[in-house]
């Protein structure tokens, strides 16, 4: 069934659009079709999603019919409204879009975008070389039948062993093998938490990670992240766990996505302490915690304070290796393990082979790998950073200590407008709502340090530009949008 939604929750998703930039020499109805545009381009609206019927909307918004009439026409014109007599009408974009390898919509013609809305790096040249002698090892395991719900054993012997390494002892037996870190999310949230449940998580977040709870239908409450490199406010986040009580709590504490922030070493200790006291698991998203930067030193891991096995961690090769390659992990209690992969075999049954001998490979060349990583994502941020301090010095930028992202706040809450402007110049941003719950952090962009140094300062020059017009544009700049992640 398509999901609708109501006059009022649309007034409230449009907010103030009848003061948007240029509105004064816009007709009402032009105004009014540009904000939905918008508001499809930076995902707050759904695609799919019936509209309210004219009559609604225009009671909502104190408007005339007449001019909610005339800007539902304007969508269906330009492509982005689907109508049927009876039926009603709902979201959806234009012909000239595809779904992109994130699931998401862009353009077909976009060889020339500058994309900053994903935050992951080109394969490592190591890569061709470990997939070809994955291909020799191959062999031995043609001869079963291939599913291996847990993952095979040296890709679980290489990850445990990693845990190791960080001081946190780990057996084979601890780790299931995943299509991926968002496949780990997902499967830990089959196994932990109920349609409906209670779940704390860091704001701003990670978008997906947000859209796998609503999948499970999660009641989510939120603990805010400092803006400045201070990160984490320690009373708020573990009275949030005591007063809240959570069934689960998602947290990312090495290098946060968006944030960058890296979390204490005393402070993962009282968490785990606070989680257990009020019956809350956490869910620790490692994603990120083999790129510290400037000889940054990490804390132990989250699960290290763990006794009660409260701490379920998740990561993956995403982004130190390569995104193409859908390898991530779970590290747990062996019995919890065990309820995972028997909760698996009704989703997927197993990870390639192939991709996990690779993933053995890449793991066994990993000290050069992840060096030369970060090198190279050190002299991009710091590329990046000189760029925005040249170009937009008004923006206020806390250059991270590893990860690769930075959260950049603005000189204004213009986030989406500035998204939509910079799709016209050929940048994709993720603008701030899309890493928050309810439409706020317009103030916020993320901005990833993963392309070439030459290709990240040609995008601030664009959005320097683009900054400078919003201020000053006569008229909307609404055109076809993307939405992005």
């Amino acid at each position: 069934m398509t999901s609708q939604v109501r006059g009022a929750q649309l007034a409230r998703l449009l907010g103030q659009w009848h003061a948007l930039p240029g509105r004064r020499r816009s007709p009402d109805y032009a105004a009014l079709a540009g904000a939905v545009r918008g508001l499809l381009a930076d995902g707050r609206l759904p695609l799919g999603v019936r509209l309210p019927a004219e009559r609604e909307l225009a009671e909502a918004l104190r408007i005339s019919r007449t001019t909610v009439t005339a800007a539902y026409r304007q969508l269906r014109e330009s492509g982005h409204l689907a109508s049927r007599r009876g039926a009603g009408s709902w979201t959806m974009l234009p012909g000239t879009h595809r779904v992109a390898s994130t699931g998401l919509w862009t353009p077909l013609d976009d060889r020339d975008m500058i994309d900053l809305g994903v935050a992951a790096l080109a394969a490592p040249p190591q890569l061709l070389p470990a997939a070809r002698a994955a291909a020799e090892d191959l062999p031995r395991y043609l001869g079963g039948a291939g599913y291996h719900p847990t993952g095979v054993i040296e890709l679980r012997e290489a990850v445990a062993a990693g845990y190791t390494a960080r001081g946190l002892p780990t057996s084979p037996d601890q780790i299931m093998v995943t299509s991926g870190t968002q496949h780990a999310l997902d499967l830990v949230l089959r196994l932990a938490l109920a349609p409906g449940g209670n779940v704390l998580v860091e704001s701003p977040t990670y978008p997906n990670a947000l859209a796998a709870l609503a999948a499970r239908r999660a009641r989510i409450t939120t603990h805010g992240l400092a803006t400045d490199a201070a990160g984490w406010d320690a009373d708020l986040l573990l009275g949030s766990l005591r007063q809240g009580r959570p069934k689960l709590a998602y947290l990312i504490p090495d290098f946060q996505n968006p944030t960058g922030h890296l979390m204490p070493a005393e402070l993962r200790e009282r968490v785990v302490a606070a989680a257990h006291a009020a019956g809350t698991d956490l869910v620790i998203d490692e994603s990120f915690v083999d790129l510290p930067l400037d000889g940054t030193e990490l804390p132990p891991p989250v699960a290290t304070f763990d006794r009660h096995s409260r701490v379920i961690s998740i990561g993956g090769m995403s982004k130190p290796y390569w995104g193409g390659l859908r390898i991530g992990w779970v590290r747990a209690s062996a019995p919890q393990v065990q309820r995972l992969a028997a909760a698996r075999v009704g989703v997927d049954m197993a990870s390639p082979v192939l991709d996990q001998l690779v993933a053995v490979h890449l793991l066994a060349d990993a000290p050069a790998i992840v060096a030369a990583r970060r090198t190279q994502l050190a002299a991009q941020r710091d590329a990046l950073t000189d760029a925005l301090a040249r170009r937009l010095p008004d923006w206020r930028v806390t250059a991270p200590r590893g990860g690769v992202t930075l959260w950049v706040e603005l000189d204004g809450p213009i986030s989406s407008a500035l998204a939509r402007a910079a799709e016209e110049v050929g940048v994709r941003l993720a603008p701030g709502p899309r890493f928050g719950l309810d439409g706020t952090l317009e103030r916020f962009l993320r901005l990833p340090f993963t392309l070439p140094a030459a290709d990240l300062a040609e995008a601030v020059g664009r959005l320097a530009a683009v900054r400078y017009d919003l201020d000053r544009a006569s008229r909307p700049r609404w055109q076809e949008p993307a939405v992005i992640a």
